[in-house]
């Protein structure tokens, strides 16, 4: 068993901005990868992804990726293999958490490559890795290939035949985009919005500095308009940020209403229409978290960790980063978790300063023997 004062659980981009601001404060600290390279979160992702974000914004604090334009997928992954050997973090890979418990001593936390004691927890890793289908997907006929948008790496995973899409955010798109290239291609989903500018011109350009101020300091959970737009954005989504309306439609992608069910084994929408011909369904439908390794009580029904700010209100020195809509609409972005983990560091030297005191006060007093 080895012990350190903090755990944190995943190198992705928010493990390692936290790992980042632990060594500014002098924290012992260790981030544990459950992947044998750091930045494999990014290179499981499909083959042509592209990040929103100019370099600026793609960045973690203390080091900036050094290309000219917004990332790929690659590029971002050997960023942050970079960004830790820059900064010399203490990076443990290939080391997988099975369990995380808690004694009268600490936390426990069981790897496959033994076992931690820690005061304190940072989970910063399972926040999308169960792939959500909606349950009618079994009853799509056996032929039919299907997957879902985390499965998805390029266009040669897909049948001969019609490719539908199912969800009509920001991956659907992309992969519609990519599909109707060698495949018809039907994208099924309601609107979500979209950005009104092009986000590669000169005035989108122009525009990120305020639209990133705004999602950082403005669209918070402590402010009303904040509140109001996290609240949009959980129900609704988020909206279309690089692709357009136009760009589908130019394409010859066929839009169709929602998949409400599936009737003798083919897709129907919610207009009733029967989709024919289908060789496969990708469901872009979400993600859910994978937490189950947790075995303390800290979760709500709907297996969300309850907290305020990361910080857990059920289990003190436990902690969460890179949550969707942790505490601003950009909580979850490379750039969001910068200010979400400043709070979760200035935490715990509060917590680190409090339990001194406590254990100095607890002392007894020495007795003079003179």
């Amino acid at each position: 068993m080895e012990t350190v004062g903090t755990v944190v659980i995943g190198a992705g981009q928010a493990g390692l901005a936290m790992g980042y601001y632990l060594r500014r404060a002098r924290i012992d600290f260790v981030v544990l990868e459950g992947n044998d390279r750091v930045g494999e979160c990014w290179r499981k992702r499909y083959d042509s992804l592209r990040l929103f974000s100019l370099p600026r914004y793609a960045s973690l604090p203390g080091l900036r990726i050094g290309t000219a334009d917004c990332p790929n997928r690659d590029e971002m992954a050997n960023y942050l293999e970079q960004y830790v050997d820059h900064h010399q973090l203490p990076v443990r890979t290939g080391v997988r958490v099975t369990r995380l418990t808690r004694d009268d001593d600490g936390f426990l936390v069981e790897t496959t490559s033994g076992t931690w004691r820690a005061d304190n927890v940072v989970v910063a890793a399972g926040m999308h890795s169960v792939p959500r289908w909606p349950a009618f997907a079994a009853e799509v006929d056996p032929s039919t290939r299907q997957l879902h948008s985390l499965e998805y790496r390029n266009p040669s995973q897909f049948a001969d035949g019609t490719v539908l899409v199912v969800g009509a955010a920001n991956s659907g798109t992309d992969i519609a985009l990519e599909a109707v290239k060698t495949h018809r291609t039907v994208l099924a989903g309601r609107h979500p919005g979209q950005v009104p500018v092009d986000i590669d011109s000169r005035a989108g350009h122009l525009l990120t500095p305020i639209v990133m101020f705004l999602f950082k300091y403005v669209l918070t959970r402590g402010t009303p308009m904040g509140r109001k737009a996290i609240a949009n954005a959980v129900r609704n989504g988020l909206p279309l940020t690089r692709n357009k309306l136009e760009h589908l439609d130019a394409a010859g992608i066929q839009r169709v209403e929602r998949i409400v069910e599936v009737r003798e084994g083919k897709p129907v929408t919610s207009d009733g229409k029967v989709l024919d011909g289908i060789g496969t369904v990708v469901w872009c439908t979400g993600s859910d978290p994978d937490h189950r390794w947790i075995e303390l009580p800290v979760f709500d029904e709907h297996g969300w960790p309850r907290h305020e700010r990361g910080v857990s209100t059920d289990v003190p020195g436990l902690a969460f980063l890179g949550l969707d809509f942790q505490y601003t609409i950009a909580s979850a972005s490379i750039q969001g978790v910068d200010r979400d983990a400043r709070f979760l560091v200035r935490h715990l030297r509060r917590r680190g300063a409090a339990r001194l005191a406590r254990r100095t006060t607890d002392q007894p007093i020495p007795v003079d023997s003179r």
